[in-house]
């Protein structure tokens, strides 16, 4: 089936410093224990899947992933999913594969094509490959109510100037912050 459009959404979790995950891989930091009156709920984690029609995500994100599936079950779904890697790694799930080609091969050929909500889920090397080479469309940051001084940074020496449009600004309950970009193509 032919999509006439497609959409390719870079999302990311970062602390209002910038950073996605601590020197230590650590996330717990993620759940917030914030509390923003004026904040909205938001909707619940089923009806945002039904959005998202395929995840690229970078091999130690599906490490990560893999790791708290084990207490809290694939966070993913049923939703196809490719991981980018060079390394061999365990497969969970009928609708996932490893992948290890070019980037502009993987979306021009395979994915624009076939879905129309792609979604770039980490980590922070693939996000800025996607960046880089004008693959993706959007960028939603949510921004949660932490500074961590140190870890990994969520966009580092992008190398270029990047203009983004801003189409919307969302507060959570929790404090989360969600921004959304637009990449401007230059």
């Amino acid at each position: 089936m032919l999509m006439t459009e497609s959409k390719i959404t870079i999302h990311m979790v970062s602390s209002l410093d910038g950073f996605i995950a601590k020197a230590d891989g650590d996330i717990s930091w993620f759940e917030s224990k914030d509390n923003y009156e004026k904040g909205v709920t938001g909707e619940s984690a089923e009806e945002f899947m039904k959005g998202i029609d395929y995840f690229v995500m970078g091999s130690r994100t599906y490490e990560l992933a893999l790791e708290l599936s084990r207490e809290f079950g694939w966070a993913y779904g049923d939703v196809p999913t490719v991981v980018l890697s060079h390394r061999s790694l365990p497969i969970n799930g009928n609708n996932i594969e490893l992948y290890s080609g070019e980037l502009v091969g993987l979306v021009n050929d395979r994915l624009k094509p076939a879905y129309r909500n792609i979604w770039i889920v980490g980590g922070a090397r693939l996000t800025q490959d996607f960046i880089k080479q004008k693959l993706a469309d959007d960028i939603r940051l949510s921004i949660l109510p932490v500074m961590l001084g140190g870890g990994t940074r969520f966009l580092d020496h992008l190398g270029h100037e990047q203009l983004l449009h801003l189409k919307e600004v969302m507060a959570y309950k929790t404090g989360m912050v969600e921004l959304w970009y637009e990449i401007r193509k230059q």
